[in-house]
């Protein structure tokens, strides 16, 4: 009877599996097919909205990011339709509120399926994952190789904790949400472009890449010290 009840779940984990697999693959096929706005369009739509505007801002691109939509354009359209303060502000709401759905999304249909046949590497790596700060989830977002939809997908099929994932995924995304915002504002309204404005994607890249740098430091001592032993001496 538990063998029966074991192969079950099994069963059960892998169609949930599958279904997430079939979202993504539907998902990135709308975003291939679908047809892209002009931003220079996008200002007069906010009036239509009039107060909801701010709260259809957030939850469309939370939406549009949980559809596997490009951070970069989100943030882009947001600035265009807000300018370049708000604009950044309503990005990265709907940055929080997209890692949030991504996650549950990914735990309830992907972790248990994972968790069954994580064995050897995928163990260590899951782990590594379960014990990651938000630090290492920052690492993670700033590194070019996924998309911010796909990436919070992934994460709640692993171990990960939601609260540092979450903190991570913001403060990952506000170095060059205020710079893409800026340039979002200034493509809706070329009249009126504050060049000052587009300095913080500057300045996003800069502290991405002394982030990139410490964290492949740490990770270099922390190989070098495994390798050497509990007993050989650590750097001060």
């Amino acid at each position: 009877m538990t063998g029966t009840v074991r192969r079950l779940l099994a069963q059960q984990s892998a169609v949930r599996f599958a279904a997430l697999l079939l979202l993504l693959g539907g998902f990135g096929l709308l975003v291939l097919l679908a047809p892209r706005p002009e931003l220079t369009e996008l200002p007069r739509h906010v009036e239509r909205l009039g107060a909801l505007a701010p709260v259809a801002g957030v939850v469309g691109g939370a939406v549009l990011l949980v559809a596997l939509v490009p951070r970069t354009f989100v943030t882009l359209a947001s600035g265009a339709l807000f300018g370049a303060l708000e604009g950044a502000a309503y990005a990265l709401g709907a940055a929080l509120l997209a890692a949030a759905l991504g996650f549950a999304v990914g735990r309830a249909l992907g972790r248990d399926f994972v968790s069954e046949r994580a064995r050897g590497r995928l163990a260590r790596l899951d782990g590594w994952f379960a014990r990651q700060s938000v630090l290492g989830v920052m690492t993670v977002r700033l590194l070019p190789i996924s998309g911010f939809g796909l990436v919070s997908y992934g994460y709640g099929t692993t171990g990960a904790r939601l609260l540092p994932f979450l903190t991570g995924s913001v403060l990952a995304s506000a170095p060059t949400a205020f710079g893409y915002a800026a340039v979002g504002a200034a493509a809706s309204s070329p009249d009126g472009i504050n060049w000052y404005a587009v300095a913080p994607a500057a300045l996003g890249l800069i502290a991405s890449a002394a982030l990139l740098r410490n964290w492949w430091r740490a990770e270099r001592r922390r190989r070098r010290d495994l390798l050497a032993g509990p007993d050989a001496p650590t750097d001060r």
